[in-house]
């Protein structure tokens, strides 16, 4: 295909170059990468008949059973000289049943079941491929393609285990609709108990599903799904992308898990990671050929120097096959509602994001440091996911700003439903360590919140999985520190310290759930203020899983302030489920205060007043408004109920008088308390959505 061919025309890119003019002079740029897209969608349809069939390959790689029972293994291993299957099923026999060499480094195994006419396989036994390299080496490898690996207590290596068990999970519920306003539980299985070892997708089901449910999320995002070798890694350093990580139970478990969820009205996101794979050989898909590339890029290329861990040649036919494979495989086998796809910016770059402190200058996305391959790759997996499954939501990890992210390809974008708003927990760490309370900067505050593209949707957090890990510390804990060691008892006064952390963690949690994006995220634990850290067994803390665990049984005790804080995050969703203001254009901003320390804004015709000020509470302030009429409180965080001192009376009417104030029609005097925030809704105005 000539250059020029390349640039075919993006079909609504005129739309995307009004809304945006800065970015006219990359019209070529995004040009290219349609022409790039749309090239591989062609050859897809030209050599595989479409992307249907083609991301379908996990029913014809690996292991497949056939109707008569006989088994069908296939690998792709372009630089083997020879491939073998041993296994218990052969008496681990290394020469036995050789695969056949077929066309473009596909390799073939044929066995017939057994006289007996059951599957020479077993269901639950171990197999390993042998791989005879051209140097001359034998080299016990894992299938890329494996559904279940497991590893002996006493072993370092995963081992192949064959999954074909003889009553397979049938999912009964439903996918739920795509909700409107996405409010995510990010969750980690494994810590997901106040227990001090590996959690099951069991304990999730029967014991965390139920309180996600009470809390008013509907969505929730599982990291460390893929299985991972390392488990301090977090689930990053993936080593068998089609397997579920066995530590916390079998395929079938999950698949309940899932479907349980579907059951209470939830969908569940997979934290996919496709921008990089672990380095190990034996139990990953690194040197699965024994060569430095197969799936990856030779050389430095194919080397991430922070990550220690190899990159994928998005290029390369075959990988896409496996990506794109393996995305499709979560959606079916599992059915898993969609992704958060981490690392995108490593993806973007050929730099990776390494020593880029991206200024926002449009001329950083754009040019030879973006990698084509890896951005065409991110376009076929969006365009493949929302083409077959219309509810299928994407969430783009990526600090650079990339614009047009998360707009649609026919657009000029990568066709991502949302971005993560990143630096707005960056900034509340940032305050929270640098600034005395008198000292924040409201202006500054809100505009972090709201800097974001227009048209791309954002999920705002105020803190993630990331900002607990070891190093770092929780929200709740920079906040109330040792404190919460001692001082969270109801059954005594709250010292100053207590009473600070409390009021601000509400406030913080409301004011990014209200103003900072399309959708909101909270990490499993930190909605009643999880203290301390996050810190997985490992050689540096005597392989302890004191920090690898959520105390739930905190917020289950009575006598401790965290139920306070579970039950503000609570009616802040359910609050937030009625009124819709995350599916709601972006807030109208009327008072950022400095000296006040007042923050005021409208959004989905909800009325959201800040007050962050240490000391002075505010009689008859005056507040601007949209739509006259009567106004109520709906959620207040100095509610006693939420560990706040009840200054406020749910009772008492607002009403509006016609006069212009900060540029809207109308305006209202409330009394504002000290270090509260106030949800206020118009009693005349119906807010079905």
């Amino acid at each position: 295909m000539a250059e020029s061919e390349y640039n075919v025309s993006v079909p609504h890119l005129n739309s995307l170059l009004q809304m945006d003019p800065y970015l006219k002079p990359f019209e070529n740029d995004l040009q290219r990468r349609y022409g790039l897209f749309k090239k591989q969608l062609t050859l897809l349809e030209e050599a595989e008949g479409g992307f249907d069939q083609f991301t379908r390959s996990y029913k014809s790689y690996g292991v497949q059973r056939m109707p008569d029972n006989s088994l069908v293994f296939k690998e792709w291993a372009p630089a083997a000289e020879a491939l073998f299957l041993t296994g218990d099923f052969n008496g681990w026999d290394n020469f036995s049943h050789p695969y056949t060499k077929k066309e473009f480094g596909k390799w073939e195994l044929h066995i017939p079941p057994k006289e007996d006419k059951t599957p020479a396989v077993a269901h639950n036994s171990k197999l390993k491929v042998v791989v005879h390299t051209r140097a001359g080496e034998r080299l016990f490898r894992i299938s890329p393609w494996a559904k279940y690996v497991t590893r002996h207590e006493k072993s370092v290596i995963y081992d192949w285990v064959h999954w074909d068990p003889p009553q397979p999970y049938i999912h009964k519920h439903p996918r739920p609709q795509k909700p409107r306003s996405l409010r995510i539980y990010e969750s980690h299985v494994g810590i997901a108990s106040p227990e001090g070892k590996v959690a099951s997708y069991s304990n999730f089901t029967h014991n965390v599903l139920p309180r996600i449910k009470d809390l008013g999320y509907n969505c929730i995002q599982l990291m460390a799904i893929m299985e991972h070798a390392y488990y301090a890694s977090f689930g990053y350093q993936v080593t068998s992308f089609f397997a579920a990580s066995s530590r916390c139970g079998t395929p079938e478990e999950l698949k309940e898990l899932i479907d349980v969820a579907h059951s209470l009205g939830i969908i569940v996101l997979l934290d996919v990671v496709h921008s990089h794979a672990s380095k190990n050989t034996e139990d990953g898909l690194n040197h699965f050929d024994g060569s430095d590339s197969c799936f990856f890029h030779s050389g430095p290329r194919g080397e991430h120097s922070l990550w220690d861990s190899r990159l994928f040649n998005y290029s390369g036919w075959e990988v896409l096959r496996f990506l794109l494979s393996n995305l499709r495989w979560w959606m079916e086998e599992y059915r898993f509602d969609g992704f958060r796809f981490d690392g995108v910016s490593s993806m973007l770059y050929h730099h990776h994001g390494i020593g880029s402190g991206f200024s926002g200058d449009y001329a950083e996305y754009f040019g030879l440091q973006v990698d084509e391959d890896s951005l065409v790759y991110l376009m076929l997996a969006n365009h493949i996911l929302h083409t077959l499954y219309e509810d299928c939501i994407t969430i783009a990890e990526d600090v650079s700003g990339m614009p047009t992210l998360c707009c649609p390809i026919q657009g000029g974008g990568l066709g991502f439903d949302y971005r993560l708003a990143m630096a707005i927990p960056d900034k509340w760490i940032q305050i929270l360590k640098e600034f005395k309370d008198e000292d924040w900067n409201m202006g500054n505050i809100v505009f972090t919140m709201t800097n974001r593209r227009y048209g791309e949707k954002c999920i705002a957090y105020a803190e993630s999985h990331d900002q607990a890990l070891v190093g770092d510390k929780t929200l709740a804990f920079w906040l109330m520190d040792k404190d919460m060691y001692t001082n969270m008892s109801t059954s005594i006064p709250m010292n100053s310290v207590i009473d600070r952390g409390i009021q601000l963690h509400k406030m913080i949690r409301l004011l990014t759930h209200s103003l900072g994006g399309e959708g909101y995220l909270n990490f499993m634990g930190n909605e009643f203020g999880h203290p301390e850290w996050l810190d997985f067994p490992r050689v540096g803390n005597n392989e302890s899983y004191h920090y690898a665990r959520r105390q739930f049984n905190l917020v289950d005790t009575d006598h401790l302030r965290y139920w306070q804080l579970y039950a503000f995050d609570r009616d802040m969703n359910r609050t937030e489920d009625k009124y819709g203001w995350l599916a709601a254009p972006p807030a109208y901003i009327s008072v950022k205060h400095e000296g006040d320390k007042v923050i005021v804004f409208e959004r989905a015709n909800v009325i959201f007043i800040f007050n962050f000020h240490p000391t002075n509470s505010y009689s008859n302030y005056r507040v601007a408004v949209g739509p006259p009429g009567k106004y109520k409180i709906k959620l207040d965080s100095d509610g006693i109920q939420y560990g706040g001192h009840g200054r406020l009376d749910h009772n008492t009417e607002f009403f509006t008088e016609p006069m212009e104030f900060n540029n809207l029609p109308n305006s209202m005097l409330v009394y504002i308390p000290c270090r509260t925030a106030i949800v206020l809704v118009n009693e005349e105005i119906d807010y079905c959505y």
